[in-house]
């Protein structure tokens, strides 16, 4: 009798424990190794602590899942496969997902970062205005993202034809992590990119800003639809979640910097030194906020670098949980 009780009560446990886990809800969580989106990236570190931000004020039942993305396009697929709930990303391909889907599969929740990026060219290369970049290849992260729209957004309204394969300066998508190298061996004449990119480029590879555009939205905070939808309340809180985790970066610099710099080494395998985490962020606007103005911006750039076609209507675009 005493050993079916303690059988009875055993397969009681299991059972109750399975029925927890069960009740989990599990909130897969996107963002990409860099400086401006800081904010993805110090919570991908509380996590990894075991302090987690996002898990704290969701709440036992809520599952944080971590992924990490080189740049946009890799991160929209993941929305649209279903793969990724709510992720940092740049306002190029949040956008072009977003027209992409006729409006159905995109939402913004919360700012993230605003400037933070920069086009840098060699010292000596003979690039000293806009015309001299005839003739030079740019490398930009990845086709369609962020400054790859506005790399050849600006080249287009500086007179170039910019083609996807060529036209008369050549855009080259590269990752970021190769773009040092490949700067430094000559494959291009100059890279349009993010921080901690850029102040790495300067300092590593001796490359001088040419242009430096801190009046443009970098990063937002998104959901998919699907997302929002079933889960409003959890949405809400993640949206307050990132401006109370916005506002602790800039009350604890030192703190976060820190964080910054061993996150982003576990992430990338490479050293990111402090000095240029330092510098990143004094580029980087860290804001929850999200200016209309700039989004007619980003929309306007991404129409003028031929990725967004038809319809942009961005009226759906916004969303409070």
């Amino acid at each position: 009798m005493k050993l079916r009780l303690i059988a009875s009560l055993s397969t009681a446990v299991v059972s109750l424990a399975t029925a927890h886990a069960a009740d989990k809800v599990a909130v897969r969580f996107g963002h990409f190794p860099n400086v401006t989106h800081a904010q993805g990236v110090i919570a991908h570190a509380f996590s990894r602590q075991g302090k987690g931000w996002f898990e704290q004020r969701l709440g036992p039942n809520v599952d944080v899942q971590w992924f990490t993305y080189n740049a946009g396009p890799s991160a929209m697929e993941a929305i649209f496969a279903g793969s990724l709930d709510v992720t940092y990303v740049g306002t190029g391909p949040a956008l072009n997902a977003h027209f992409k889907s006729e409006g159905a599969e995109i939402r913004v929740i919360s700012g993230a970062a605003d400037g933070g990026a920069a086009l840098v060219v060699k010292p000596n290369g003979g690039i000293n205005s806009p015309k001299d970049f005839r003739g030079k290849k740019i490398a930009t992260p990845q086709l369609g993202n962020t400054q790859d729209i506005a790399c050849r957004a600006w080249l287009k309204a500086q007179g170039f034809k910019v083609t996807q394969t060529g036209g008369d300066v050549l855009v080259i998508p590269t990752a970021n992590p190769d773009q040092l190298a490949l700067f430094q061996s000559g494959g291009v004449d100059g890279v349009w990119t993010v921080e901690p990119w850029v102040s790495r480029l300067e300092k590593e590879a001796n490359a001088k800003v040419f242009l430096e555009d801190r009046d443009v939205i970098t990063t937002w905070l998104i959901s998919s639809t699907k997302f929002l939808n079933d889960h409003r309340d959890m949405a809400k809180k993640i949206a307050e979640a990132n401006k109370e985790l916005t506002e602790w970066i800039k009350a604890h610099p030192a703190e976060a910097q820190s964080m910054l710099v061993n996150e982003l080494k576990a992430e990338t395998r490479t050293e990111v030194a402090a000095d240029s985490v330092s510098r990143s962020l004094q580029r980087v606007n860290l804001t929850a906020e999200v200016s209309p103005g700039l989004v007619e911006k980003a929309v306007r750039d991404s129409k003028e670098a031929g990725f967004s076609k038809g319809s942009t209507d961005t009226s759906k675009l916004l969303a409070s949980p």
